[in-house]
């Protein structure tokens, strides 16, 4: 079995580096977003009883301390600075 043919030179080879970075972002979007919204779901955990006021408490919880512009910021802010300094596997160069 012959070995497969070596690219051209030359040629360009696929570097999925756009779509890493959209991961990225998203994925530190999440990240940020759940670090924001946990200190208000664990106190609304610890001070209530389970049941239905609880589950409508930890909602109206995390919708006053979810700050999604600032999570995007901050994700696009750790993407950049990851991409920057060659942390990021795929985005290395």
């Amino acid at each position: 079995m012959e070995p497969p043919p070596s690219p051209a030179r030359g040629a360009s080879r696929f570097r999925p580096q756009f779509t890493l970075t959209l991961l990225y972002v998203f994925a530190f979007t999440v990240i940020y977003g759940v670090a924001f919204v946990a200190p208000s779901l664990w106190e609304v955990w610890r001070t209530m009883p389970p049941g239905p006021a609880q589950q409508d408490a930890a909602r109206d919880a995390a919708h006053a301390a979810v700050h999604l512009r600032l999570a995007l910021l901050a994700a696009i802010a750790t993407t950049a600075l990851g991409s920057w300094a060659r942390v990021l596997p795929g985005l290395r160069g």
